[in-house]
């Protein structure tokens, strides 16, 4: 996929000077040789500078890992650790980064063995805060080799979010299609995230687009979009101009990312883009998030934004969906009651008219916008790609401003069942733990608007930390609550 991070962490230890500093150094060694047996060697690189309570050595190591083109760090405190310029690198390192410590190894070298990590982070933690410096510090940041390689491994999804949004471009196309007042979009927030965005009109796009008529690239692009669709190509007159929509896309995020190094789009995809364009863009959309480049409904710029963090976490497609209708008794009692362990009211089905990566979905057809069609004639609404979604885990999730700029999130973890959905569009049945619960006291109570991102795979973890990093206030993340566990506005009767 294209419009990733990749990241390179640069593991430096640290050592105290009232400790063996060949504790640490041999440490670090064991630490990088553990990660190597088990994941690619390629996301990291030991600096051979050890910091000793020395703000030169600290120097010194920021200068080696920049100079080695690492965009993330992992502090090691392989000893108790020099709090003061440990938490320096940490402070004028320009990326994400994380701390992690050693574990003892032995009760048999608990004397000159003995390094007192466990002491030396809480040392480290207070004198981050007290710099006011961000940093990931693992669930529990102290273990064997082994253990910490796997911290820096989870770090690493982590560390994509946080270097992605500090190098993201926003693209939106128009306002929020008429009466559509949930898809505003406070943008101080993505400011404040480090975000850009570029703000342009529908006729922008639509001067673009008639300027890539009969572009060279059109037929070869119209080949791989059949080759994509097989049997499923039902309307193959109109492939010509969804591809010459799709470099069109293309080539305006070449020519205005400037120097921002990803982007995400929000588009206006109704109610005059089928009268104007002659078709609607969803197929294109899904090409592009299937390529790593998620593009929005409905300009919904918050869960672009959304959409690109779960992109950049799971190196996968991410989809945007209507939190859409309630599964009907009848389907529940015939197809979900006695197979899966739900109730009705942890079901319910999530949709949109044709923006799913082609690979999400298990069978696929080129079909026309059946709601619009009502209103206007069905040449016009021709473009969607619809299916049944794929059944397996996923993570719903958004990540949103308010209209009195608060920024807060939700995540829940679910799955989407085998279960034929009988209705039309990319949609599925999906089943979340609790979900009659989280609906009425996160997503209501907390004011989120209709659309959730959906990201194939449990990934709930690593969009709580992002959104811990990143300063979503921890009482501003919703999640799933277990039966038993209260929400603050839950009824207690």
């Amino acid at each position: 996929m294209i419009n990733i991070p990749k990241i390179k962490v640069g593991i430096v230890a640290v050592s105290r000077d009232c400790f063996p500093e060949s504790l640490s150094v041999n440490r670090r060694k064991a630490l990088v040789e553990a990660y190597q047996k088990k994941y690619d060697a390629e996301d990291i690189y030991e600096c051979p500078v050890c910091i000793v309570e020395s703000e030169i050595h600290m120097a010194q190591a920021l200068e080696d890992i920049k100079r080695a083109g690492c965009n993330a760090l992992c502090v090691y405190l392989g000893n108790f650790g020099p709090e003061i310029s440990e938490t320096l690198l940490a402070k004028h390192f320009d990326g994400p980064k994380m701390f992690t410590a050693a574990a003892e190894e032995s009760a048999n070298d608990l004397i000159q063995g003995r390094g007192d990590a466990y002491c030396g982070m809480l040392n480290a933690s207070y004198n981050l805060k007290l710099r006011g410096v961000k940093a990931y510090i693992p669930e529990y940041p102290v273990g064997t080799a082994e253990e910490c390689a796997d911290m820096i491994h989870d770090f690493l999804s982590i560390a994509r979010a946080v270097e992605g949004l500090r190098n993201l471009k926003l693209i939106s196309f128009g306002p929020r299609p008429l009466n559509f007042l949930a898809c505003n979009a406070p943008i101080q927030q993505l400011y404040n995230l480090g975000v850009e965005i570029e703000e342009n009109s529908e006729l922008d796009l639509f001067e673009a687009f008639h300027k890539h008529a009969g572009d060279e690239r059109i037929p070869s692009l119209v080949k791989e979009m059949e080759e994509e669709l097989g049997e499923g190509n039902k309307k193959p007159d109109i492939l010509p101009k969804l591809a010459q929509y799709e470099l069109t896309l293309k080539d305006w995020v070449e020519e205005h990312k400037g120097y921002r190094k990803y982007v995400a789009i929000a588009g206006k995809c109704w109610p005059a883009f089928q009268t104007q364009f002659g078709f609607v863009p969803c197929y294109v959309n899904s090409r592009l998030a299937a390529q790593g480049i998620p593009v929005s409904c409905e300009v919904d710029i918050y869960g672009a934004l959304s959409e690109f963090i779960g992109t950049v976490i799971s190196q996968d497609a991410v989809t945007l969906l209507d939190i859409n209708n309630s599964v009907p008794a009848d389907m529940y009692e015939e197809d979900i009651k006695g197979k899966y362990s739900y109730t009705q009211k942890d079901t319910f089905m999530a949709f949109h008219c044709g923006n799913t990566a082609a690979s999400k979905l298990s069978c696929r057809e080129m079909k026309y916008q059946k709601i619009m069609a009502r209103t206007l004639p069905e040449e016009v609404t021709q473009g969607t790609l619809e299916g049944d979604l794929l059944p397996g885990d996923i993570t719903f999730f958004r990540l949103q401003s308010t209209a009195d700029n608060i920024l807060r999130g939700y995540i829940a973890q679910g799955e989407i069942l085998p279960v034929a959905t009988r209705s039309f569009g990319s949609i599925g049945v999906f089943a979340i733990p609790e979900m009659g619960r989280f609906y009425r006291h996160v997503l209501i109570e907390g004011n989120y608007p209709h659309h959730g991102a959906v990201a194939f795979g449990k990934y709930g973890k690593a969009l709580f930390e992002v959104f811990k990093y990143i300063g979503v206030p921890v009482e501003e993340i919703g999640y799933n609550r277990p039966k038993g566990d209260k929400y603050p506005t839950e009824n207690p009767w």
